[in-house]
């Protein structure tokens, strides 16, 4: 049997090292046009450090909590195990305490992938790293600023970046400066690789050995929550569709799309009223909850004296 683009675009999106690969390779994109078309040093003393920081460090703060925010499974367990309004006669064996904290660090290291990238890539650039650290660049050792005040020094220094803003005699000081922070931001820029590599390795291996289960159990668990997930879907929309239908017929005496209709309903102003009021979602000790506003508020053999219909003659 071939596979179908369903089935090839299905496990694409499974595989954990695709979204990974994609997801890096985005940021990096994202990362050379945020960099070309938004990034303009200000050569200014007392604003290049925070300048450049704030590109180096905030859009990876941004990408990190996105990370968390856009993954479901970081939603399911905060309202199941870390929500104070679950339910309190349910009891958290510790086999799915560990299963959750599992999930969790999942999560976490999924969630790095696009802010460690971003690190990545701005340091091994060292186009944020020159600005922010223009300033504090050491140029003693350079004969042309024996002469040079300090704060005439920094803002030299702070012009470096820009080079409209250098002195003619000090082009070569401008240069060495530049390879320099450059150095140091590439330096950075590996050393951040080599142990994200390293705390990706450890992690791995310690998820492994601390899981309560088996390879092939964690398989088999992985698939299972995809398709729990995917069944649980269709079942809810149909459930919910099939549901919302027959309490739509008790308030309108119709289905919507039924063409052969001979009887409508008008709901009457305590039916508007009623359906109006808000409901909570299984929060009391009912044995069934309101799952919308239309809730079960007509009464099937009331809707005669309540509200008047009309009979629809072909």
């Amino acid at each position: 049997m071939s596979p179908t683009p369903n089935s090839i675009v299905s496990s694409l999106q499974r595989s954990g090292r695709f979204i990974n690969s994609l997801i890096a390779a985005l940021t990096i994109v994202g990362e050379q046009l945020f960099s070309s078309f938004t990034f303009r040093c200000p050569c200014q003393v007392g604003k290049n450090f925070y300048y450049g920081s704030t590109f180096l460090v905030i859009p990876a703060l941004i990408l990190l909590v996105a990370g968390y925010a856009l993954r479901s499974q970081m939603w399911t367990i905060s309202s199941e195990y870390c929500c104070s309004c679950a339910p309190p006669h349910r009891r958290i064996s510790p086999l799915e305490h560990k299963l959750a904290c599992l999930r969790f660090f999942s999560i976490t290291g999924r969630a790095l992938v696009a802010p460690l990238t971003w690190l990545a890539v701005t340091l091994l650039t060292g186009t944020y790293y020159e600005c922010a650290a223009s300033e504090f660049a050491s140029v003693d050792h350079y004969p042309v600023f024996d002469n040079v005040s300090a704060r005439k020094q920094k803002e030299i220094l702070a012009g470096f970046p820009c080079c409209k803003s250098a002195p003619p005699d000090m082009i070569l000081v401008r240069d060495e400066v530049a390879l320099l922070h450059r150095y140091h931001s590439q330096m950075l820029g590996w050393i951040l690789i080599t142990l994200a590599t390293i705390a990706v390795l450890i992690s791995c291996c310690l998820a492994r050995c601390c899981s309560p289960l088996t390879s092939l159990q964690h398989y088999y668990w992985t698939n299972h929550l995809h398709n729990e997930k995917e069944l649980f879907e269709q079942a809810a929309e149909q459930h919910s569709r099939f549901l919302t239908m027959q309490r739509l017929k008790k308030l309108f005496g119709l289905v919507p799309g039924n063409e052969d209709i001979k009887h409508i309903r008008i709901p009457s102003c305590q039916d508007w009223r009623e359906i109006s009021a808000p409901s909570l979602l299984c929060m009391g000790d009912d044995l069934q909850g309101h799952y919308s506003f239309l809730g079960d508020r007509v009464d099937e053999d009331k809707e005669e004296s309540r509200s008047r219909g009309i009979e629809l003659k072909p």
